[in-house]
């Protein structure tokens, strides 16, 4: 059959009669970009953090995270049954306590501020998944994940320096398992082991179930990459070393093949589920995960990722909403199956407001 020219702009246009594959009807309209959609976001993907300090009534606001604050239990509550009432996948919590020591002592007190939170919000909410960041830094006076030992030989010395100091690692397996079997006898829902310390997910199970919890799985943190996005988060939880940095623990950046390494070992250890954080920065270790592990994996969107979003959306550089809905669809492309940001909240009144990428 003849096909008859189309005038544009004074131009006769002629359909290729070769072109037979064109990717473009499947984008015609809204209706079918929708139907053929390959990656969605639902609010049952997300992961709400929360910082809870003593108190009543507390609100401090997080300069460098606009939206997110320090709650005290009772103003947690209230955000908590917002993120089950958008029928959020759940909440992590990060405890600050009032008083911090060497060896982070709060962290497994049974009236420590995390235990109180977790009581407080299973009374309220039974429902709402509840799960609890296990980690020492927000705990020690220090500011590091776990107990202090000498690093290296002292040579004579009495006292060791700052410079001689890092994280026992066998030391800090023994108290990981106590705070977690404190979070169970709290009533949390998941543990969530965020140190990075080795052999950390095998304490915790062994400690859990030797005291009869062995229905409460761990989300390991396997793959956390010692990252500069974490900045915004370590005023939020008031967990900035006192000296040095993270990286005898927390992994190289440019490391891949040690990704498979840790989340493998972690694997072997009992974990239920696995994470990868930062996330926005690796992308290609989620889905390096996604197409080696068969177990659930989550990705967290950190603090400097949000605050980024939040900066340039407060400058009218981006379109905020849809800036934050296109990263969390990166995620799940990626691989994740859960996703743990501060978006969360927002993300879940634009998703059921019908809004997407």
């Amino acid at each position: 059959m003849a096909t008859t020219p189309t005038r544009i702009n004074g131009l006769d246009t002629m359909p290729d009669p070769l072109l037979t594959q064109r990717p473009r009807r499947l984008r015609r309209n809204a209706a079918i970009r929708r139907m053929v959609r390959e990656t969605l976001v639902q609010p049952a993907d997300l992961i709400y953090p929360l910082f809870i300090v003593p108190g009543r009534d507390i609100c401090n606001p997080v300069a460098s995270m606009p939206g997110v604050a320090q709650l005290s239990i009772d103003q947690a509550l209230k955000v908590a049954r917002a993120a089950y009432e958008m029928e959020l996948g759940g909440i992590i919590l990060f405890g600050i306590p009032e008083v911090k020591d060497p060896t982070g002592t709060d962290a497994r007190s049974p009236t420590g501020i995390i235990q109180r939170g977790i009581r407080s919000i299973k009374e309220s909410l039974p429902e709402l998944y509840v799960m609890a960041d296990t980690c020492y830094c927000e705990y020690t006076d220090h500011g590091h994940c776990g107990i202090l030992g000498p690093s290296r030989p002292l040579l004579g010395r009495a006292d060791p320096t700052a410079a001689d100091l890092d994280v026992d690692n066998d030391a800090t397996l023994a108290i990981l398992g106590q705070a977690a079997l404190s979070y169970a006898e709290a009533g949390v829902d998941m543990i969530a082991p965020s140190g990075m310390m080795d052999g950390m997910v095998a304490a915790i199970r062994r400690a859990l179930d030797q005291k009869g919890h062995t229905a409460i799985p761990i989300l390991s943190y396997a793959v956390k990459y010692a990252s500069a996005y974490y900045g915004p988060f370590r005023e939020a939880a008031d967990s900035t070393p006192a000296f040095g940095d993270r990286r005898t623990y927390q992994m190289d950046p440019a490391n891949r093949r040690e990704a498979i390494r840790e989340a493998t070992l972690d694997c072997a250890e009992g974990a239920d589920m696995l994470m990868v954080k930062p996330g926005l920065a690796y992308l290609d270790i989620v889905r390096e995960l996604r197409n080696r592990f068969e177990l659930p994996l989550a990705v967290y969107n950190v603090s400097g990722e949000y605050a980024m979003v939040k900066a340039a959306a407060a400058m009218g550089w981006i379109d905020e909403s849809r800036v934050v809905l296109e990263n969390l669809t990166a995620f799940k492309r990626a691989g994740a199956d859960l996703i743990l940001s501060y978006h969360a909240l927002d993300a879940a009144r634009l998703l059921q407001n019908g809004g997407g990428v």
